[in-house]
């Protein structure tokens, strides 16, 4: 009985896997700017955007160690049309402000940038979307609405020419909103571990294929690059539509999908993270803050994804371990091919994060890690402590 309870398990991971290369949207490719005009397209921007105005809005809550390397890149970014920078700054304690400040004037086109301050937090709104939204009131009642605004963090280090690629791809394609997923920093230990699954795992959860197809649902951003038409911002009604979204940057792209607007998400190179996570703690920090309101703080749908964790990837290296002691060879076999379809279908996203290629077999690894924090995230929304992030715990409020 237990032998056939054993297979049975075993085959179901690997039928799991099966299911999911073939019919998951191919999240597994992860190719790397495929979503963007290519270059000699792009090298056209200078004549088709000279009367195109784009402002970027960066929110900065205690950035101050970032800002410094992160904010020329923005400002210099090339562009034969209007740009202007605003960054927010979110009651920072650190002189954020007084260091984007003295980072802007090294440049040669410091005259592109300002600092505004963030209006206080109003109930209702989070903190990242407050302060884009006190971003974007400023510019409107100093220069007017632009055609594009340009979202990015504070971290994100961009090339000189990021902005007229999304721009070009953006006109040429007819896109209301173009995302990049930047490359996150992935050097330490951890971040070696975990920063490439991390990525695996949103592509599954939001195939880009899907995302990026009109006629899908499916819809997802990544906040640290988002580029979205003005006219498709106040389509959907403004930021204050989706107010109270923790996980702001799929709530946007799914409020511009949903009002008719065609969405495009992929990994770039073109863009990247400078902020360095040393510890496992950094990490476990940054998913618990929202992995919970992923699952729209529900315990059922907490339960189905541990269980679909294990059998994904616990079950494949158990069924070996287990096979090997009890002589259960075709369980053994079955978890050797599970294991082996899955690092597989991660390869591509180790190989985008320039990692060994031995890597990939180590995501069970990573996946108990996740799951754990996930975990974390639901007892901690559970202590009424949910979804805290500098300073600020929005889940008392009810914010998603």
């Amino acid at each position: 009985m237990l032998h056939w309870s054993l297979t049975i398990v075993a085959l179901a991971a690997l039928a799991a896997w099966a299911a999911l290369i073939a019919f998951r949207g191919r999240f597994w490719l992860a190719a790397v700017d495929e979503h963007l005009a290519a270059g000699d397209e792009a090298a056209n921007t200078a004549s088709s955007t000279s009367a195109i105005r784009v402002e970027a809005v960066i929110p900065a809550r205690d950035e101050a160690t970032v800002i410094e390397q992160s904010l020329p890149s923005v400002v210099r970014q090339r562009f034969a049309g209007e740009f202007h920078v605003t960054l927010v700054d979110d009651h920072s304690t650190d002189g954020s402000a007084s260091v984007a400040h003295d980072a802007a004037a090294s440049t040669e086109l410091a005259s592109r940038f300002e600092v505004v301050s963030a209006r206080e937090l109003e109930p209702g709104w989070t903190g990242k979307l407050n302060a884009l939204e006190s971003g974007i009131r400023a510019v409107r009642a100093a220069r007017g609405a632009p055609d594009y605004w340009l979202f990015t963090d504070a971290d994100i280090r961009h090339d000189p020419d990021n902005l007229s690629r999304l721009l070009e791809t953006a006109r040429r394609d007819d896109l209301a909103l173009i995302s990049s997923m930047v490359r996150l920093h992935c050097a330490t230990f951890w971040e070696r571990l975990l920063i490439p699954a991390f990525v695996f795992f949103f592509q599954k959860l939001y195939p880009f294929a899907w995302a990026n197809d009109p006629r899908r649902a499916t819809a997802a951003a990544a906040g640290g690059c988002i580029l979205v038409s003005n006219a498709a911002l106040e389509r959907m009604g403004g930021l204050a539509a989706i107010a109270d979204r923790l996980i702001d940057d799929c709530a946007l792209a799914a409020a511009v999908k949903a009002s008719g607007g065609r969405i495009r998400l992929g990994l770039s190179d073109r863009a990247q993270s400078i902020r360095v996570y040393d510890s496992l703690e950094d990490i476990w920090r940054m998913v618990k803050r929202s992995a919970f309101t992923q699952l729209d703080h529900s315990y059922g749908r907490l339960f189905v994804t541990v269980v679909g964790m294990t059998l994904l990837y616990l079950v494949p290296p158990l069924g070996i371990l287990i096979g090997l002691l009890a002589r259960d060879w075709v369980v053994a076999i079955l978890g050797v091919a599970t294991w082996l379809a899955s690092s597989l279908a991660f390869g591509p996203t180790v190989r985008a994060y320039r990692q060994p290629t031995a890597a990939a077999f180590a995501l069970p690894v990573a996946a108990t890690l996740y799951t754990a924090m996930t975990v974390d995230s639901a007892f901690a929304h559970a202590r009424r402590r949910g979804g805290r992030w500098k300073g600020r715990t929005y889940a008392l409020e009810g914010v998603r």
